[in-house]
C-alpha cells in the first residue's frame, strides 16, 4: 500500500531535507539560537517552575497498543549495603528495564522513516538492531531550552478535553493564539493541549490511547511556516488516532521528523501548565527539556520544566 497523494504534495512542502547542509543531524533544533535562548530567558518573571512529566511507573499510559512499549520495571538491586565492611556508610542502588517512549518523552527524528528514508534523505536501513540510529539518534540532540508557548486548545474551545475525533487543525491552532495574546515564532518549543492525559490521570489508559484527538495532517505545514523547532502534546499518539484520511496511519510522524526535521513529544502533563498560564494571562514561558544522551537511540524520557 503506498502513501497517498495528498500526503507527497504536503511532504514536498514541508521539507527541509539540505536546508541546514547535507550533513546536518538535528533539524528545526537549529532554529534554538543563541539569541532565541536570551530572549527566552527574559521571559521569566516570577520564577514558577511547573513540571511537565508524569511519573515514571510501572502502572505508566503502555496500555499494549503499541506492540513492544512496556512501563518501567524498577527493581532494588542493593539495599543499605554496608560496602567496605560494618558500622561503614551505606548505599542503595536500582536499576530499571523500560522503553524510551514508555512515558514523557521526545521522539528522535529516526522515530520514523517512510519510502525507505529518514530524514535529510539518508537510508533508513542505517537503523540497525547493532547500532541502533547512526545519524539523528537521540544523542545527537542538542539541549533543549528555548521559548515554550502553551497553545491551550481545549481551552480555547471552553472544554476541558477535545473529543476523541478532533483532529487538530491550523484553525485551532491560531484560536489558541489568540487566547493566549501570543504569537508562535521562529526557535520556539510549541506545547498543544487537548485535555487528552486526563483521560489517563482519571485511570483509564485503554481510553487515552484511543480514540484521541491530535494533531492534523495540515498542522505540520504551519508549523513550518512558522519555523518551529519541537512540538509536543499530552496524547499517546500526537496526532489524531484513528487518522484522518484513511490508512494514512502515522503520517504527521512522518511529515514532522522524516521530512521537516522536527522532534516531536509525546504524553506531556499540560493541567497544572494549563492553569499557571490561564491565571496569569501568560502563555510563553521558558522551557527546558533537555534529551538524555542515549547514543543510536529513537527517543528518550524527558522531565521538562517551564519557567513562569
Amino acid at each position: 500500500m503506498s502513501l497517498p497523494d495528498e500526503f507527497h504534495d504536503l511532504a514536498q512542502r514541508v521539507n527541509n531535507w539540505g536546508r541546514w547542509g547535507a550533513d546536518d543531524e538535528i533539524g528545526t533544533l537549529n532554529l534554538i539560537t543563541d539569541e532565541v535562548v536570551r530572549e527566552a530567558a527574559a521571559t521569566v518573571r516570577a520564577g514558577l517552575r511547573v513540571p511537565l512529566a508524569l511519573p515514571l511507573q510501572q502502572d505508566g499510559v503502555q496500555s499494549g497498543l503499541v506492540p513492544g512499549r512496556i512501563n518501567p520495571l524498577h527493581t532494588m538491586v542493593q539495599i543499605n549495603q554496608e560496602l567496605f565492611g560494618p558500622g561503614t556508610v551505606a548505599t542503595s542502588d536500582d536499576s530499571a528495564v523500560l522503553s524510551l517512549q514508555t512515558a514523557t518523552h521526545w521522539d528522535a527524528l529516526t522515530h520514523a522513516s517512510h519510502s525507505g528514508r529518514i530524514y535529510n534523505g539518508r537510508p533508513a536501513d542505517t537503523i540497525t538492531a547493532h547500532e541502533g540510529a547512526r545519524f539523528s539518534g537521540i544523542g545527537t540532540m542538542p539541549p533543549v531550552v528555548s521559548r515554550g508557548v502553551l497553545l491551550d486548545v481545549a481551552r480555547a474551545h471552553g472544554v476541558d478535553r477535545l473529543p476523541g475525533g478532533h483532529a487538530v487543525t491550523p484553525e485551532d491552532l491560531e484560536a489558541a493564539e489568540e487566547l493566549a495574546g501570543v504569537r508562535v515564532r521562529a526557535g520556539d518549543v510549541v506545547l498543544v493541549r487537548t485535555g487528552q492525559v486526563r483521560v489517563y490521570l482519571a485511570g483509564d489508559k485503554n481510553g487515552y490511547g484511543y480514540p484521541s484527538p491530535g494533531l492534523s495532517i495540515r498542522t505540520p505545514e504551519w508549523f513550518r511556516a512558522r519555523d518551529v523547532a519541537a512540538v509536543a502534546n499530552d496524547t499517546l499518539t500526537f496526532e489524531i488516532f484513528p487518522p484522518e484520511i484513511e490508512d494514512l496511519w502515522l503520517g504527521v510522524h512522518a511529515l514532522d521528523l522524516v521530512e521537516m526535521g522536527m522532534p516531536q513529544g509525546q504524553n506531556w502533563n499540560l493541567e497544572a501548565l494549563s492553569t499557571a498560564c490561564a491565571d496569569r494571562a501568560r502563555y510563553a514561558f521558558l522551557l527546558s527539556a533537555m534529551p538524555e544522551p542515549f547514543t543510536g537511540a529513537t527517543g528518550t524520557p524527558v522531565a521538562p520544566v517551564a519557567v513562569l
